[in-house]
């Protein structure tokens, strides 16, 4: 069953023979930039084998091995590459990488082609046998990432760390953490505790569909938030499995938890703003007054030491300018500015905060609201709602990626609504993901550069915990995963589900509450 993989790689090929990890096996690292895959390696095997294999350097051992190397000198890309080769003969196994990025990718793949039961966190009475083969791989997309919503409902580290891994095991390469909105605000800032004393905490939540008449709340007050250690934590858990993290700090709307925190950072202080109790989208939006905008540039600055990674997500989207229209500070900060729209205004804000991002070497992203004349070429959008967007950036010259709803909004049911927990959205099946193409085929070839990739979105209004959070992940980010690693020259829908009913075996042993459909 070596050839089940998900996802699909490029290139594979079978030959004669078996290899057999066994206790007397050794992991050697052929160089310094394979040593901590190595490492990695070693520590996945362990829990199911009960094989403590040594690590060390190449040439050392003997028989029966594992050898990792790197093929490319160099690693100051952007987007290193991510190409690997896997020889498997009957005595060694050969993983080659250009990177360190590549060799993790390399190993994902080695798990798979050992028995299910590899990914057991006990003991397991299995035969670890893999059919000899050569492997050879890369990415159809630079950018495949899926997102984690943990201001709506919060997600302990724990749980952060498990999904993290599992979307590792599927060669996602990116975690973009939604860690604020109007309905919690849940990453400590040092410099203004009371984001988190009291902007953590909204005193009721909505029961049933936001859109149920009347509403009706629970009563309960609900909070919880990332030290910036347990974020630190976070941060190396998924760096060992060259995982990047994008922070997102919402802004100037989706901001009523921070205005309930820190009321002078609203147009109208002396209205009572609570922690939003149901969902939607807010009037509230931040004051554009300078000092508001340097309050974000400290909460930003704080965000950027804790999290090394490239790029700083600050939302943009659903802002709702009524408030602008009315306040006389807003009208004012316009004037100055020389704004002729609200839009205008928050185009102003936007680039405000761009200019502080880019002076630490960072890259801001945001979703697709935030794209204007004005937008510098080294920011990035994030397409989720129309196509005719991420057209309109690549003709800037500013790079996009398809979050598209329609596709890869996994908060949205999975089958007929009448069967499944109450969600967001429409209905959105694995077969309808599986028809995610993040290129336009009508986008010109010098034009393709300047689409990264895709991403999914597990928005948790409608997810509660971590159980239900894998419930609307797997399989639909397994095929989300797939359509951004393998060519589509060669994805068929019926071949990846043939792969997937294998590969459930794989998540069952690793007790992912996975939705039984397809």
């Amino acid at each position: 069953m070596n050839n089940m993989l998900i996802p699909k790689p490029f290139k594979q090929e079978f030959s004669e023979g078996f290899f057999v990890l066994s206790s007397t096996a050794v992991i050697c690292f052929a160089d310094t930039a394979a040593e901590q895959p190595a490492q990695l390696l070693a520590d996945y095997l362990r829990p199911a084998s009960g094989f403590v294999l040594p690590v060390q350097t190449a040439g050392t051992g003997n028989g029966n091995c594992i050898v990792l190397q790197t093929t490319a000198s160099g690693n100051a890309e952007e987007f290193p590459s991510e190409h690997y080769r896997i020889s498997v003969k009957e005595h060694q196994i050969t993983l080659a990488g250009d990177t360190t990025e590549a060799l993790v990718r390399a190993i994902q793949t080695l798990r798979q082609l050992f028995p299910p039961e590899i990914y057991a966190d006990t003991v397991q009475d299995v035969f670890w046998q893999i059919t000899c083969q050569e492997i050879d791989d890369s990415p159809a997309f630079r950018w495949r990432g899926m997102m984690i919503d943990s201001a709506r409902h919060f997600f302990p580290k724990e749980q952060v760390c498990r999904m993290i891994e599992l979307f590792a095991q599927h060669k996602i390469n990116i975690v973009h953490l939604h860690l604020t909105d109007d309905q919690g605000w849940r990453v400590e800032i040092k410099k203004y505790p009371r984001l988190t004393g009291i902007g953590s905490v909204r005193l009721k939540t909505v029961v049933g569909h936001e859109c149920d008449r009347p509403r009706k709340y629970d009563d309960t007050p609900y909070g919880g938030f990332y030290t910036q250690d347990d974020l630190r934590e976070i941060v190396d858990f998924a760096a060992r499995r060259c995982i990047t993290l994008v922070p997102e700090i919402d802004m100037p709307g989706h901001m009523a938890a921070a205005i309930c925190a820190y009321p002078d950072w609203g147009n109208f202080p002396e209205n009572h703003v609570p922690v939003r109790p149901h969902w939607g989208i807010s009037y509230q939006i931040l004051s554009p007054r300078k000092e508001v905008i340097e309050a974000m540039k400290d909460i930003l600055g704080e965000i950027m030491d804790i999290f090394p990674g490239k790029y700083i997500h600050v939302g943009g989207d659903e802002a709702r300018k009524d408030e602008w229209e009315i306040s006389p500070d807003a009208q004012e900060v316009m004037a100055e500015q020389g704004c002729r729209s609200e839009k205008e205004l928050q185009d102003y804000f936007t680039g405000e905060i761009n200019k502080f991002i880019c002076s630490r070497n960072r890259r801001m992203l945001g979703w697709e609201e935030i794209l204007n004349d004005s937008l510098e070429k080294s920011s990035i959008i994030l397409s989720w709602r129309n196509r005719n967007m991420e057209m309109a950036a690549v003709k800037r010259g500013i790079s996009s990626i398809i979050a598209s709803r329609m596709f890869a909004y996994f908060d949205y049911y999975q089958a007929d609504t009448r069967y499944e927990p109450v969600a967001g959205g429409e209905c959105l099946p694995l077969e309808k993901v599986y028809q995610f193409r993040p290129l336009p085929d009508a986008l010109a070839e010098e034009d393709k550069k300047y689409i990264l990739g895709g991403q999914g979105q597990l928005w948790s209004e409608y997810i509660p915990d971590g159980s239900h959070q894998e419930y609307m992940a797997f399989p639909r980010s397994c095929a989300l995963a797939e359509k951004l690693w393998t060519p589509e020259k060669l994805c068929r829908l019926l071949d990846f589900k043939q792969r997937l009913q294998h590969h459930r075996r794989r998540l069952a042993v690793q007790r992912v509450n996975a939705c039984p459909l397809p």
